[in-house]
């Protein structure tokens, strides 16, 4: 897929989300391709900024109050053509549970080394660095 067409689709917002040592990961209905495993995402309404995206998705799928730290980056997605940005966020409250079972069917608390277990064909450069830096402290 193309930049251009890309940028016609609105971007993706994904969070990273980190709590006790683990990173936060659901699993989808309809996986997308090789992507069953990913981080909580959405797309990004129109006039939202990509962070508050990522918290309000994080909220909505998850049932968990995130805030955002930073965001880590963005790029078009290999698999997807879509634009996606990542954002590190802290847990705020709440317990983590399937909250949208439309769109999701488990998720799970992920420590560093079971990450290729989950997304065996690696992650995007900025979001794995975060992880190496968070998860190995």
């Amino acid at each position: 897929m193309t930049q251009q067409k890309a940028e016609e689709q609105p971007g993706i917002a994904a969070a990273i989300v980190v709590s006790e040592g683990r990173v936060l990961m659901v699993r989808r209905r309809v996986s997308e391709g090789q992507l069953s495993w990913q981080f909580p995402a959405g797309e990004v309404e129109p006039g939202e900024a990509r962070e508050d995206a990522a918290v309000r998705e994080t909220r909505e799928e998850t049932g968990l109050d995130v805030a955002a730290i930073k965001l880590l980056g963005e790029r078009v997605h290999p698999k997807t053509g879509r634009l996606m940005s990542y954002t590190a966020c802290e847990v705020m409250g709440g317990t983590a549970h399937v909250a949208d079972t439309d769109e999701l069917a488990e998720l799970a608390w992920v420590a560093h080394d079971e990450i290729p277990h989950y997304v065996p064909y690696g992650l995007f450069e900025p979001v794995q660095e975060y992880l190496d830096a968070t998860l190995s402290a």
